[in-house]
């Protein structure tokens, strides 16, 4: 297993905890994103920095990810894309998506982009904390125990 990381707007917390996790479990851990990333020095840990522009980390991602691979990724169309590829795709909330809850995370995301379109205010998501950290933290360390 391959954890891939959206980085470009992972949450600092995040990124610490797959580090450690990373280390603790000899899991291959590859950070993209479309500018350098400081990382630890350690042979399981790498970043990958792509060009600039719209999707570039995200098509990355999706061509390089294989089945029982990890993603955490933020993006929806990303997430979808992974789990259709047999991947896992967690967000840094710490909600896995299955094949059921992406599908409603599209539709939903859709009707939220047509409603900003639309001139609405919509509002943004909660801010991130000490619940979503956790929350994140204990979905990471599920899934690396059921792989081994």
């Amino acid at each position: 297993m391959t954890i891939w990381v959206d980085a470009d707007a992972c949450p600092a917390v995040v990124k610490d905890i797959l580090y450690r996790a990373a280390e603790r479990t000899a899991t291959a851990l590859v950070l993209v994103a479309n500018r350098w990333l400081a990382t630890p020095p350690s042979p399981h840990i790498r970043a990958v920095q792509v060009a600039a522009g719209f999707d570039v980390a995200d098509n990355y991602i999706a061509q390089q990810v294989q089945a029982g691979d990890l993603v955490v990724t933020a993006d929806i169309p990303l997430a979808a894309q992974v789990v259709e590829r047999g991947a896992l795709a967690l967000n840094p909330r710490g909600e896995l998506y299955s094949d059921a809850s992406i599908r409603e995370a599209l539709a939903l995301r859709n009707f939220m982009t047509e409603l900003r379109d639309s001139g609405v205010a919509t509002g943004g998501p909660a801010p991130f904390g000490q619940r979503e950290r956790q929350a994140f933290a204990a979905q990471l360390d599920r899934l690396l125990a059921r792989r081994r």
